[in-house]
């Protein structure tokens, strides 16, 4: 059996004909099915002024877009099945994002983007601290001069730096 292929079923049709796209579409709905939950309360504004809603809520409306197609997809093609997973990816994947959470307030973007990306990285077996350090300082270089300095957003770079 080649990677990515379905293994054979003995002859047995079935609805789903590919597992592991069938669970990653159904996840994306649930994922943007709680995003909107979670903003509703947030105003949408118009489609000349953004309000605060209108992203996240575009978002979420993608997600569950692709997510719809992509188990459509499952039941129409073979493709792999189901496999076990381990929690390390999601693990720090998550804990990259409440890092950053809880960092960037009291450090500011300057140490909380590098720290979301390094811990994130672990996500794999295969990071390689050298290449995650540089990558995570050159995101943090562009994430600055982006919503700091193009978008003017009001983020703390550097709050234990006079000014910054």
């Amino acid at each position: 059996m080649s990677e990515g292929k379905a293994a054979p079923t003995g002859g047995k049709a079935r609805l789903v004909r590919a597992p592991q796209d069938f669970a990653a579409g159904a996840f994306m709905v649930a994922l943007g099915a709680f995003a909107l939950w979670q903003n509703r309360g947030l105003d949408l504004g118009t489609l000349r002024a953004f309000g605060p809603g209108m992203m996240p809520t575009i978002l979420a409306g993608l997600c569950i877009a692709l997510g719809i197609l992509i188990a459509v997809g499952a039941l129409a093609a073979d493709g792999p099945r189901l496999e076990r997973w381990t929690w390390r990816g999601p693990l720090f994947v998550l804990g990259g994002a409440v890092a950053f959470g809880l960092t960037i307030r009291p450090l500011g973007l300057s140490v909380a983007a590098p720290l979301a990306i390094l811990i994130s990285a672990f996500a794999s077996a295969e990071t390689r601290l050298g290449e995650t350090l540089g990558y995570g300082l050159l995101i943090a270089a562009f994430c600055l001069g982006l919503f700091k300095f193009a978008l003017g957003l009001p983020i703390p770079v550097a709050p234990w730096l006079i000014g910054y």
